[in-house]
């Protein structure tokens, strides 16, 4: 399984690096805006996404429609310092799985995204993506 991290900040990309520990992780590739990371996206197609949603160029929620509009079936787990309700909701409601809010720790980090894979695997066994 690859996996995107897309964030405007070189500081959480590099933490979010550092700190996955994801069974099946084939490989990490990344992104400062959601211009990029569509370019990213369409070339090498992750399976798995993090995502910040305050960035230049495109921001996160535009990033999260493009992204499902190419593959319904990614994976997108928001990571953003916005926390309040309804930041998640329309996260959610744009595609994204899971949301996860900032400042995160490597636990919480790696505990959203194992849900995140399981609940998918579990629902696309069933034969529900």
């Amino acid at each position: 399984m690859k996996m995107l991290i897309v964030d405007d900040s070189l500081v959480i990309r590099r933490k979010i690096e550092r700190e996955v520990q994801l069974p099946g992780l084939t490989g990490l590739l990344s992104a400062r805006d959601g211009m990029e990371a569509v370019k990213v996206f369409t070339e090498h197609r992750p399976e798995l996404v993090t995502m910040d949603l305050t960035m230049p160029a495109m921001d996160g929620t535009e990033c999260v429609r493009q992204m499902i509009s190419i593959n319904p079936g990614v994976l997108i787990l928001v990571i953003s310092a916005l926390a309040d309700k309804a930041t998640a909701i329309r996260a959610i409601r744009n595609g994204a799985r899971g949301f996860l809010c900032k400042p995160f720790t490597v636990e919480t980090l790696n505990t959203a995204l194992a849900r995140l894979v399981a609940y998918a695997k579990a629902h696309r066994t069933k034969g529900v993506s």
